[in-house]
């Protein structure tokens, strides 16, 4: 009874200025939360899932223009089968059904040629599907690792470059940051203003390495699926509140 009053105290507390306009969430906790229930690994991704529509919607509601929310690390692709494949059923069961809302754009980042032929066809079907959504850019981040990312942006950028009959030594005197970052994943996005992750764990382990040079970072106790709007505002208050240093 006295979150809804909470939450409301909150937002009417919310600062008008300095929203971020692109929010990056690592979904952490599904399997500690599903073990401190008692029940099995794939409950946990389910509740984790079922989180996913009210975040986008919170993230609506303030403003927010791009979010990139990390589903699956290409270090997750190791786990055993038995584990992997209802994870990566669930995942294309949840993007599907955030393109079926017609609310969002969704685009894929990660390495899809890492992901079995049917999720990386669902992944492209639901980007293609909302194309045209004027709404939210959602970022899924399937398949994604950091150092991947900056790996396949250098090898784009090389083929590019040899398509274009540059020596590497012409490349070498020309190249810099802004090259590279013409072929993230993220390419034409604004960087992350703030990154949130849940579980109680203070790392970033590989997510958004480039993007987040200079962003503000937030960490949530709760497990993923325990995440609530009252949290989610306490994070863009937090965001809002800092003096941002970029960086420096």
């Amino acid at each position: 009874m006295l979150y809804p009053a909470y939450e409301a105290r909150v937002l009417r507390r919310m600062p008008v200025e300095g929203l971020p306009q692109h929010v990056g969430v690592m979904l952490d906790g599904n399997r500690r939360w599903a073990k401190a229930v008692g029940r099995d690994t794939a409950h946990g991704h389910r509740a984790g899932a079922a989180n996913i529509e009210p975040l986008l919607g919170w993230c609506d509601e303030v403003g927010i223009e791009v979010v990139t929310l990390w589903l699956l690390s290409t270090d997750n692709l190791n786990r055993p089968e038995r584990e992997l494949a209802p994870l990566l059923d669930i995942i294309g069961e949840a993007v599907e059904s955030l393109a079926d809302q017609q609310r969002w754009r969704i685009h894929p980042v990660g390495a899809l040629d890492l992901l079995p032929a049917a999720t990386a066809e669902q992944l492209k079907a639901a980007a293609e599907r909302t194309r045209d959504v004027d709404g939210m850019l959602v970022n899924v981040a399937v398949g994604y690792g950091g150092r991947r990312e900056i790996a396949d942006a250098v090898r784009s950028l090389l083929h590019e470059s040899a398509a274009k009959g540059m020596s590497l030594e012409d490349l070498a005197t020309v190249i810099d940051v802004e090259h590279i970052a013409e072929h993230l994943y993220t390419k034409g996005q604004p960087d992350p203003d703030l990154v949130i992750r849940t579980s109680g764990e203070q790392r970033l382990g590989g997510f958004l390495l480039w993007q987040s040079a200079k962003s503000e970072f937030y960490f949530c106790e709760a497990y993923w699926p325990d995440f609530r709007r009252v949290d989610f505002l306490r994070a863009i208050r937090a965001y809002a509140l800092r003096e941002r240093r970029f960086g420096s």
